[in-house]
């Protein structure tokens, strides 16, 4: 009954991996060539094939002799200066997977989506899978992937009968963020101290290693061409600074910013990253953009036909902030 991951060098892909090895699934991982190791090298059942989500060839290797996929991989980057790789690796690559996975027979395949790809409710409540958003209505070229990715993962459910199940996770946390992710990096910058202040939007928190249970559950229990949130607590950004700021002694950002006064802050990083070639924008323009809506959801469709839960937002943000600390981040 072996499992194939993809991603399992990245945040929400290394916690899947760890989970699938504490289920005893045998785990093969699709890693590109000189791809960091270090989530499952001393792990025991895990084999490793080098290949890439643009090498057909490659995929066709990884899933001969799997029973299950779960395709974590992706590009997920708020800001990129050529998006074309990211299409490439995040929609093209998405759908050479899953036809190679169901030309070898594979029995389930997990497909890790994202809560990018719905919209928002007119009356500010959480999000839930039925709020649908059209591709005009998202931004960024990261949310932009996930929801053409998404839509061909749909067809292949609907049109051709694939065995895909997909899951949302909202903003994962937690340890093991290596890269560190962008979420990771706001949560680094807070317990360093580098975060003076902030905006008026909102995020829902869960714990990672709560998502990879979610991915264990979709396998068992989730309905092929149905989506579910996995997610956790709901938090403005005021409230997850506060908690950080109350984990690491440091004050809490006191400074709300209105957002149009980033806008040029934003165009200055953006173009001095562009000029350089290299490095992250202190802040995006899509990032603000992003931060006009707070991005609420609800996981009760998980909870009720996964038996999905979440444990609290202060224990993933505590685990994140010690495990930043312990491996000298900060």
């Amino acid at each position: 009954m072996r499992a194939l991951i993809t991603g399992a060098s990245g945040f929400v892909g290394s916690a899947v991996l760890r989970r699938l090895v504490l289920e005893g699934v045998p785990v093969r991982v699709l890693a590109r060539p000189g791809a960091d190791d270090s989530a499952w090298k001393e792990l025991p059942d895990v084999e490793r094939i080098e290949g890439d989500l643009c090498d057909a060839g490659s995929l066709q290797q990884a899933v001969a002799g799997c029973r299950w996929v779960f395709h974590v991989a992706a590009d997920y980057r708020l800001w990129v200066p050529d998006p074309e790789s990211m299409y490439r690796a995040n929609v093209d690559g998405t759908e050479a997977l899953m036809r190679a996975a169901i030309a070898a027979g594979v029995e389930r395949i997990v497909y890790t989506s994202s809560v990018a790809v719905l919209g928002f409710r007119a009356d500010g409540q959480p999000s839930d899978e039925e709020t649908l958003s059209t591709l005009e209505d998202v931004i960024g070229h990261y949310k932009r992937s996930k929801f053409l990715a998404e839509a061909r993962v749909h067809a292949l459910c609907h049109e051709e009968g694939a065995p895909i199940v997909i899951v949302n996770p909202s903003t994962p946390i937690g340890p093991e963020d290596r890269k560190p992710t962008p979420t990771g990096r706001m949560v680094l910058e807070a317990a360093a101290g580098r975060m003076p202040a902030y905006v008026d939007t909102g995020l829902n928190v869960v714990h990672v290693d709560d998502v990879a249970m979610g991915h264990w559950l979709a396998l068992q229990y989730g309905k092929a061409g149905e989506r579910y949130i996995l997610g956790g607590d709901n938090l403005s950004l005021q409230a997850i600074l506060t908690r950080i700021s109350g984990l690491t002694g440091r004050p809490s950002p006191r400074l709300r910013l209105p957002r149009r006064l980033l806008y040029p802050i934003a165009w200055g990083s953006e173009a001095w990253v562009r000029w350089r070639g290299k490095g992250i924008p202190l802040v995006s323009m899509d990032e603000l953009r992003m931060a006009a809506h707070r991005m609420y959801f609800d996981s009760r469709k998980a909870e009720q036909q996964l038996g999905y839960t979440h444990r609290p937002a202060e224990e993933a943000l505590r685990d994140a902030v010690a495990w930043f600390s312990a491996n000298q981040y900060y």
